[in-house]
């Protein structure tokens, strides 16, 4: 069977740091190419992974099946419909687009041309996360916490909800069901408008969930807590279990042969997209579920300037 033929655009720092290492090791598919607008250090870039540069989007596209898209969140527009006008399947990193007019417009394209189109929520795909989603249904409360030690600023609310919090958010939403509902929560902001911090509660039937990011916590830990019916379950970011159940403790050591990029999910969101691609399979970040977060980030961005 032909291997796939896959490609990247973008290639700043998420891409160095998380998606080339898994892309660029390809088993079941092929690196063709890469492009970024900015040639002269996407040429040092290619020479350092040994990536052929296409010259143009169009070039690129014509050597390949299918692409992962790492440019700026104002760009995905514009590039993700090119790609798929130009007939590849696209793996963008989150959001799907700046607003979500354009995101329901290119999932409209995608299903009119026929083409895979995913959002790469990483989180989805660490081996922790979606273990614990298994014990889901018999959970009385989630809660997730995502901090950061001092980054306040110098972006707008906005821009924190749909570049950070987003993550929260589309985890917590999945793990416990996508139809949970907004109860209530309070975004605070600094005199300069800049997200300091944020909590919000929702519930689905029987399950309460509870997300949260402070800007200026003084750590950059992520956790989940998960109450369950016999265990209470805590992981440190994506790497450490803790289940407590009656009067025992499980801390489950961190797998020796694990890299990070498997921990956070990274690599499974790679294999996730390539597999659906060659089988025809739609992704489990497509349609709805690519932009279900972000109606709800959109939402709270609304209520809190409208206050």
């Amino acid at each position: 069977m032909t291997k796939l033929r896959v490609g990247v655009v973008g290639l700043g720092g998420i891409a160095q740091k998380a998606w080339l290492p898994v892309v660029g090791a390809a088993t079941d598919w092929t690196l063709t190419a890469a492009w970024s607008p900015t040639r002269e250090k996407a040429l040092r870039v290619c020479e350092t992974w040994r990536i052929p540069y296409a010259d143009s989007l169009a070039a690129l596209a014509a050597q390949c099946d299918a692409v992962f898209v790492h440019t700026s969140t104002a760009s995905h527009y514009s590039v993700v419909s090119e790609l798929l006008n130009l007939g590849v399947h696209v793996c963008v990193d989150k959001p799907l687009a700046e607003n979500l007019q354009d995101a329901e417009r290119l999932i409209e394209l995608a299903t009119r041309k026929k083409l895979t189109l995913m959002v790469g929520f990483n989180r989805r795909f660490s081996p922790l996360y979606r273990e614990l989603k298994q014990q889901m249904p018999q959970a009385a409360s989630l809660r997730m916490d995502k901090h950061r030690t001092d980054s306040v600023g110098p972006q707008d609310l906005r821009f924190t909800l749909l570049d950070d919090y987003l993550h929260v958010v589309d985890t917590a939403l999945w793990l416990a069901g996508s139809a949970a509902a907004l109860q209530s929560g309070t975004l605070l902001t600094d005199d300069d408008g800049a997200m300091v911090y944020a909590e919000h509660h929702f519930s689905l039937d029987h399950q309460q969930i509870t997300t949260s990011m402070h800007r200026r916590a003084g750590s950059q830990r992520e956790w989940i807590q998960a109450v369950t019916d016999g265990a209470l379950v805590d992981i440190t970011d994506m790497r450490e279990w803790r289940e407590e159940r009656g009067q025992g403790v499980v801390a489950r050591p961190v797998a020796g042969w694990q890299s990070v990029l498997e921990q956070r999910g990274f690599a499974g969101c790679v294999r996730h997209f390539i597999e659906c691609v060659q089988n025809q399979t739609v992704p489990e970040t497509a349609g709805e579920q690519a932009i279900l977060a972000q109606r709800v980030v959109e939402k709270l961005w609304r209520e809190a300037m409208s206050e």
